[in-house]
């Protein structure tokens, strides 16, 4: 059944989604090795009969690695599968790839305003955006007002600041941390660890052992 009067539509060989992801902590996997895991068997196995849905490719790690992982994954579909393709994004600047790949269309969720608050109308329109609607949607979810107040005042901060944190004005180092954040050995420490190929356990048991240094360092 199609709710519509009518609709063209064709067979798909395949239907491939990565629409959200956990941890698995039993295997040692993050979010975001989960979420790659995924995005790269797509890549894999789709073709160009495939219809692939994916959902926020790259927000499991920092904002240019994962929008640059999108962006790429993007082009490889269009450049080289071909697959009739749904991306859900809240990067903004890739919506500027519909004038780049000419098989991209853009469509976003049509939203009505009134002052602060916000109706969703659950209706697809063509054409970007260039806005997100996070704290509207905090603010659904019943967050306390402060922390509603106070991100709508980062947010202004970060947006006129293209994303970058204000840093506050600097406090004196106390005089046993010498200008840094870690003693010399706890540094040595850090530089050893293998982050990247850390299970979540190994890294709480490192987490462990820097605090016990960190609190002997400083004598506490």
């Amino acid at each position: 059944f199609i709710p519509a009067r009518q609709a063209s539509i064709c067979p798909v060989d395949k239907i491939f989604t990565r629409v959200g992801a956990s941890d698995d902590l039993a295997t040692g996997q993050s979010t975001f090795m989960v979420e790659m895991n995924e995005v790269a068997q797509i890549l894999k196995y789709a073709t160009k009969n495939s219809l692939i849905i994916l959902d926020e490719v790259g927000r499991g790690t920092s904002t240019f690695d994962g929008m640059s992982i999108a962006h790429a994954v993007m082009e490889y579909i269009h450049d080289r599968i071909k697959a009739k393709t749904l991306f859900a994004t809240h990067y903004h600047q890739l919506i500027a790839l519909e004038n780049v790949l000419s098989g991209v269309k853009n469509y976003s969720v049509a939203v009505k305003e009134r002052g602060k608050d916000i109706i969703f109308l659950r209706r697809i329109v063509p054409g970007g955006t260039d806005r997100s609607y996070g704290v509207h949607v905090a603010r659904l979810a019943g967050l306390p007002k402060k922390v509603l107040e106070r991100s709508e005042e980062l947010l202004k901060e970060y947006d006129n600041d293209n994303g970058h944190v204000q840093q506050p004005a600097a406090a004196a180092a106390p005089d046993n941390m010498m200008g840094s954040l870690f003693g010399s050995s706890i540094a040595n420490e850090l530089l050893k660890l293998d982050v990247m190929s850390m299970t979540p356990i190994e890294a709480m048991s490192a987490l462990y052992k820097l605090q016990d240094e960190a609190r002997k360092e400083l004598g506490k």
